[in-house]
């Protein structure tokens, strides 16, 4: 008797759900699943009907980290390590390649790795030699911890910057903060951000848990009350008029900014 699904901060999961959404015909709505393929159908290329995010996309988030570091870090020779199984981390491996060289950088070297590796120096001393002025890493944080400790301990001192699944405490635990200077990543949310919904939302948090919220927290609760908020408009819990309302989503007050859904069900924030 489910009427709606929300959650999910992992891309291969999100597009996993979508299918028992779309094939149950029940709303569901992504925390921070970025790959495309969670809301649109990589078969046919058709917006999926019952399928929806709180988040910006690899194609913006890959964009951005590019312009960041062609322009903010004057970068121009960059090396990707990339997630072998990971759909998030090839999806922002494709979109950096693109928008970096369109930019007038060169991609130097693309590694691959697998989650849970232990020993990275090998492909980075291949990196190394391919001398980078960056290395791009859109992984996740346990993975990005050794990777960069391992690279600082083979001398290599460039920039290192990545993407929102670096957003962990445990990031620096495995990696140790004197090996994380100079490293970087692109994020949906930051607590620095002085919106009322924000503000709110940081005080509670910090009442509830006893310290500051990442941008998982903060994702998975504007996931949660997009759909709240498409419920109370549909005035209904019937699932085709939830489906509706979220899509016609817009102008949504959200903890991570203003927030409506575009004709591809993503979130695009004002």
């Amino acid at each position: 008797k489910v009427v709606a699904i929300t959650g999910i901060t992992v891309s291969s999961c999100g597009i996993a759900a979508s299918a028992v959404a779309e094939g149950n015909k029940i709303p569901f709505v992504a925390a921070a699943a970025v790959n495309p393929k969670v809301t649109v159908d990589e078969r046919t290329g058709k917006v999926k009907d019952y399928t929806f995010r709180a988040c910006f996309i690899d194609s913006f988030q890959g964009r951005v980290g590019a312009d960041f570091a062609l322009k903010g870090l004057k970068t121009r020779k960059a090396a990707i390590l990339t997630d072998s199984a990971s759909d998030y981390s090839k999806g922002l491996t494709e979109v950096f390649k693109g928008a970096f060289t369109a930019g007038g950088g060169q991609i130097v070297a693309v590694e691959a790795y697998l989650q849970k590796d232990q020993d990275y120096k090998p492909i980075l001393t291949k990196v190394k030699a391919q001398n980078p002025d960056l290395l791009y890493i859109p992984g996740y944080y346990e993975d990005v911890g050794k990777i960069v400790k391992q690279a600082r301990e083979l001398g290599i001192t460039v920039p290192v910057l990545g993407a929102d699944a670096w957003d962990s405490p445990v990031l620096v635990e495995m990696g140790g903060p004197q090996a994380l200077n100079n490293t970087y990543f692109t994020n949906f949310y930051s607590i620095e951000d002085k919106n009322p919904a924000s503000n709110k939302f940081v005080e509670a948090y910090k009442k509830e848990y006893g310290k500051t919220p990442d941008s998982m927290a903060a994702m998975g609760y504007d996931a949660a009350y997009l759909l709240v908020d498409a419920i109370k408009r549909a005035n209904s819990t019937e699932a085709n008029k939830i489906r509706e309302a979220l899509a016609a989503t817009k102008n949504f007050q959200s903890v991570s900014g203003e927030m409506s859904l575009n004709d591809t069900h993503d979130a695009v924030r004002g």
